[in-house]
């Protein structure tokens, strides 16, 4: 039995994208978002989530990809507060897939290189599907939230 590893698979846009399941706190339906005054254009603003105000980052903006008209099945991905430094935050994503079990030999690593940029925070492709078929395979990007999030907090100490 080979190894496997449990991600959240989510869309943004037409592409699919994961993240580890042990930093989703929970997944919760698009709420109204309270924006607040000079926030960086990747926060989307707050929401009152029972009682606790959550940020909300659009992960769209964050990563530089392009707006989507599609915002009918957004959700809003929780993330647990130790990941966030102890605050409370929630990325934006255009819908959420399921989880999924991914064994060790459907993950490749990204090589630095041309890369090196974006690579820092794609921990590795995930390639799901037909065996036999490459043209079938679905080609996942998995997303290292925490680098991203963690990044966030280094350039706000910044300004």
């Amino acid at each position: 039995m080979a190894a496997s590893v449990d991600v959240v698979e989510f869309q943004l846009g037409e592409e699919h994208y994961a993240l580890d399941i042990q930093i989703a706190r929970e997944i919760v339906e698009m709420m109204p978002i309270t924006p607040l005054p000079r926030a960086p254009d990747y926060l989307a603003g707050i929401i009152n989530l029972r009682g606790e105000i959550t940020n909300i980052i659009d992960l769209r903006d964050l990563l530089g990809l392009p707006g989507s008209e599609e915002t009918e099945n957004r959700k809003i991905v929780v993330l647990m507060p130790d990941v966030t430094n102890g605050s409370n935050v929630g990325i934006i994503v255009d819908d959420v897939h399921s989880v999924v079990s991914v064994r060790n030999e459907q993950i490749e690593r990204i090589s630095d290189g041309i890369t090196s940029s974006i690579s820092s925070y794609v921990k590795a492709i995930i390639k799901i599907g037909d065996e036999e078929d490459e043209k079938a395979k679905t080609l996942i990007i998995w997303l290292d939230v925490q680098k991203v999030i963690g990044d966030l907090g280094g350039d706000q100490a910044n300004r």
